[in-house]
């Protein structure tokens, strides 16, 4: 799982993002047949041409002239159609793009390793005139690069690099739609619901009011903002301290603002659904262990992940579980930077509560902490490298100068 300030345009940036997510990862397909098409789309509880509408002119604050970059999957199509046509009706322009399982399967078995680390020319050309992006992105498959080189995924990182720092240069607002809650089969079995269930969930927390969110994480940002140091512990063994004296927090809070617009960089990205906090901490000062007892990589499980920091940096990486010897095989072709440790994420959402048995977490449940390693470019700091691993630590007591601010797992103020 990893975030960054790019959306998939071309086949190489819908490889990149994939292969950036935790459990979203190639399923291998027999040779003797072709990979299956893609699953029924799952009906949507809401209104889609009123949610397109508020995407488009709420959330995205598109205005006439700017060109949109538009991506998702078949399922979704008919959201994605209305985005194409709200956008044009306020004067912008629309390029949407499609991505699927097959093509990131066939990129696999069909194009030549050296193309991995070509420049991505389109990518670059597109980054360099978009002003808007909105994606719709989430896997069918499970396990969609499990078996996929890691080598190939870090070439292929390498390449998005400079796409990504483009997008962030440039401040393209981008509205992110998925935030590892997209209501797959897969995920809603993680979660220990059914999947639809997790689409009513899903569905209308993206078409949510805000305004609670935006209240919460306003007054969480004016706590946080004053202290120096947090210390994350858990009855798992974990037990990690964060200095974050100074560094800039950032609220995800369902609309980007005019006064995001003139921030720039984070402030202009919205994931939904929306209620996160988050900040780069002061580089250097990590200090211990997360301990994440139960997560997934590539549709295998990995138990008790134990990551150590040391100044800042990732001294080890420990786990088991099927899904761990993939987990450190891509992390270790990875380049300088991917030990670093990325950002501190809250979540601040407290009308978002789905899963009653499961020990996975979800970035924007109120409570919620999530750390993680590598790019943090999304969250304020200059970590560019394109890989990022993150996970949560549900659950988790958070002290902040030595005053509790989350207690197991509930916001306490």
């Amino acid at each position: 799982m990893s975030r960054t300030f790019v959306i998939p345009i071309a086949v190489i940036a819908v490889l990149v993002l994939f292969a950036c997510k935790q459990g979203e990862s190639p399923k291998k397909v027999a040779e003797s047949g072709m990979p299956p098409g893609p699953a029924p789309a799952m009906p949507v509880p809401v209104d889609l041409e009123a949610l397109s509408n508020r995407l488009v002119t709420h959330v995205a604050a598109v205005k006439e002239g700017d060109i949109v970059l538009i991506s998702g999957r078949a399922r979704d199509m008919e959201l994605l159609e209305n985005i194409v046509i709200d956008v044009r009706k306020v004067g912008a322009f629309p390029l949407l793009t499609v991505g699927s399982d097959r093509i990131v399967r066939k990129y696999l078995e069909k194009v030549p390793e050296k193309y991995d680390s070509q420049s991505p020319e389109l990518d670059l050309k597109l980054a360099a005139i978009a002003t808007v992006t909105i994606s719709i992105a989430s896997n069918e498959a499970e396990d969609l690069l499990a078996g996929a080189p890691s080598a190939r995924l870090a070439a292929v990182n390498k390449a998005a690099e400079p796409v990504a720092e483009l997008f962030q240069k440039r401040a393209v607002r981008q509205v992110q739609i998925g935030n590892d809650l997209y209501p797959t089969a897969w995920r809603a079995r993680h979660f220990g619901i059914s999947q639809e269930e997790l689409a009513k969930t899903f569905w209308e927390a993206v078409n949510a009011d805000y305004s609670e969110v935006q209240s919460a994480g306003e007054r969480m940002k004016a706590v946080l903002s004053s202290g120096k140091e947090l210390q994350i512990t858990n009855p798992n063994g974990t037990d990690l301290k964060i200095g974050i004296g100074g560094r800039p927090f950032f609220i995800s809070d369902g609309v980007i603002s005019p006064e995001d617009v003139k921030k720039g960089g984070p402030a202009v990205v919205v994931f939904l659904p929306a209620g996160e906090l988050y900040c780069a901490p002061v580089p250097g000062t990590a200090e211990g262990k997360a301990v994440v007892a139960q997560s997934y990589y590539n549709g295998m499980e990995v138990t008790d992940l134990t990551l150590t920091f040391v100044k800042g940096r990732m001294t080890s990486i420990a786990g088991s579980g099927s899904g761990f010897a993939k987990l450190k095989a891509d992390y270790d072709a990875e380049g300088e930077g991917k030990d670093l440790f990325a950002f501190v994420d809250f979540g601040i959402n407290p009308k978002l509560r789905i899963w009653p048995a499961s020990k996975i977490g979800n970035w924007v449940q109120s409570g919620m902490v999530s750390i993680g390693i590598g790019n943090n470019t999304w969250a304020g700091g200059d970590n560019k490298l394109f890989y990022g691993y993150s996970d949560y630590l549900p659950g988790s007591t958070v002290a902040l100068d030595g005053r509790t601010i989350i207690e197991n797992g509930v916001l306490k103020f």
